[in-house]
């Protein structure tokens, strides 16, 4: 009994320990994400047009806006390599937003904006530094959208 109860107490620390570092190594893409959230949730809500300079919080030189249904292999070709953890949009609605830099994702934006509780809304591909990157805000049932 006392062994089973080492054995059980080891195998629960274990999958503890692997979802601790998992929790830790975040990708860079997943980390500014969550840093470009957390600007665009905290704008002030007087604020009627924002630069998207002004609420990245990290580097880059393209950003790519995928259209709904936008196969997997596109974005990919698109974007210049493949990387984990992405999903083809499956209903009108949901943003698939790339920002790369040096030719590497840095920020990944990808869902429903009222699950996000942000949104970015551009009727273009691409847009690159240099663009007028400023985006009308706006605010509905608790869902800020940027809109070009």
């Amino acid at each position: 009994m006392k062994y089973k109860i080492i054995i059980g107490s080891t195998v629960v620390a274990l999958i503890g320990c692997f979802f601790l570092i998992k929790a830790m190594n975040k990708e860079i893409w997943e980390e500014n994400y969550d840093l470009l959230r957390k600007e665009v949730i905290s704008l002030d809500p007087s604020v009627e047009t924002i630069n998207l300079i002004d609420i990245t919080p990290f580097e880059w030189e393209v950003v790519h806006f995928f259209e709904p249904y936008t196969p997997v292999e596109v974005i990919y070709e698109t974007v210049g390599y493949e990387w984990d953890s992405i999903s083809a949009t499956v209903s009108e609605g949901m943003n698939q937003i790339v920002f790369l830099n040096n030719g590497e994702v840095v920020c990944y934006v990808y869902g429903y904006p009222s699950n996000n509780g942000f949104g970015i809304s551009y009727t273009g591909s691409s847009l690159k530094l240099g663009n007028d990157l400023n985006f009308r805000v706006t605010k509905d049932k608790g869902v800020i959208t940027l809109n070009k």
